[in-house]
């Protein structure tokens, strides 16, 4: 991923092709952000904390675009996936305290949520931040690395 200080890939640059902690001593703001394999999670804060942005495959001239609240993105992890139901598929009916566990898998990156409202945690045993999903396909855009998932 190339991110750039200012809007329309203009200003200072870093590109990045692995997971970087603290991308604040390289950028002091990123206002676009090109992103050319993989998917990457930009976060707000450093080490990999606050507000997160799942962007795929393409260009953002400007952070906006990407549903940033502003320009200060902290820290980056890239990660792989397989969209649209694709690799290994599990069905829950009632709670998973560890998603890894029953996967033997590091995430879940697609879901279908047949009925109900369910709880999906971004770290097992319901700890952390977590998602409300209600019935739908969700593609990649939740997948932070669930671990957990329940029922309401």
């Amino acid at each position: 991923a190339s991110n750039t200080e200012d809007k329309n890939f203009q200003g200072r640059y870093y590109e990045c092709d692995t997971d970087c902690p603290d991308l604040h001593i390289h950028l002091s703001r990123c206002n676009s952000i090109k992103v050319e394999s993989s998917c990457w999670v930009l976060y707000e804060r450093p080490i990999y904390s606050g507000y997160q942005y799942v962007l795929t495959k393409g260009e953002d001239s400007d952070y906006p675009r990407w549903m940033g609240y502003n320009d200060t993105i902290c820290s980056c992890h890239t990660f792989s996936y397989c969209p649209y139901f694709q690799g290994q598929m599990m069905e829950f009916s009632d709670d998973g305290k560890s998603v890894q566990d029953k996967l033997h898998s590091p995430g879940m990156y697609s879901c279908n949520i047949l009925e109900d409202y369910w709880t999906v945690y971004k770290h097992s045993n319901y700890c952390s931040r977590h998602y409300f999903i209600r019935p739908k396909y969700v593609h990649a855009k939740i997948a932070l690395n669930v671990w957990s998932i329940s029922p309401p």
